[in-house]
């Protein structure tokens, strides 16, 4: 799979412009300042192209690129923003239930977390919707590089614990900014592709 060539397809605002497709979908959520454009963009080696939003909560839309005619990378909606408005928040919640609700939507779930932090309470609600698909599903803690070695163990241990995650879900050390382990996470994306052949 030549993950360069890439192109975006569509934004859903609601759930009848979600795509159907025999093509796996790898998902990525994650809160609005967590980097999961970046990430995305640090994955496609491409500077811009998951909008890296100067505001959180940029992404209000399902975003659909195509990978190579193999499979759709889909980004969901940044959660999380404080300032969000009440009825922003409740339109992002019907939205992720509504996408949830067909679990073959989701070949890969990948959720995006702050390695600095111990995960919120909607990383967790986020973590529980894709456990609820019984699709692969793998954590990628962004910012490592802003962590003392001294502190990373704990931390893991810590975002292991909140999420829940069993030994079987893969907690990825990740940085967008300098591509640490990004062959770990693209391999995981390529291996789920090449199974669902």
């Amino acid at each position: 799979m030549n993950i360069h060539n890439v192109e975006f397809i569509k934004s859903a605002a609601d759930p009848k412009g979600f795509l159907s497709s025999d093509l796996p979908q790898i998902v990525f959520a994650g809160r609005s300042n967590v980097g999961k454009s970046s990430v995305i963009n640090s994955l496609l080696n491409r500077k811009n192209f998951a909008r890296v939003g100067g505001t959180p909560g940029k992404t209000v839309h399902v975003n659909y690129f195509m990978v190579d005619g193999a499979a759709f990378f889909v980004d969901l909606p940044g959660y999380g923003y404080a300032k969000a408005p009440k009825s922003e928040r409740g339109r992002w919640a019907k939205l992720m239930e509504a996408f949830f609700a067909d679990a073959g939507r989701v070949a890969l779930g990948i959720l995006i977390v702050d390695a600095r932090h111990k995960p919120t309470g909607d990383d967790v609600t986020m973590a529980n919707w894709f456990m609820s698909t019984e699709r692969p599903f793998a954590v990628a803690a962004n910012k490592v590089d802003k962590l003392k070695k001294s502190e990373m163990e704990t931390n893991f241990s810590r975002i292991r614990e909140t999420l829940a995650l069993t030994e079987t879900m893969r907690l990825i050390p990740y940085s967008a900014e300098k591509g640490t382990n990004r062959d770990m996470l693209l391999k995981e994306i390529v291996d789920t592709v090449q199974n669902s052949d």
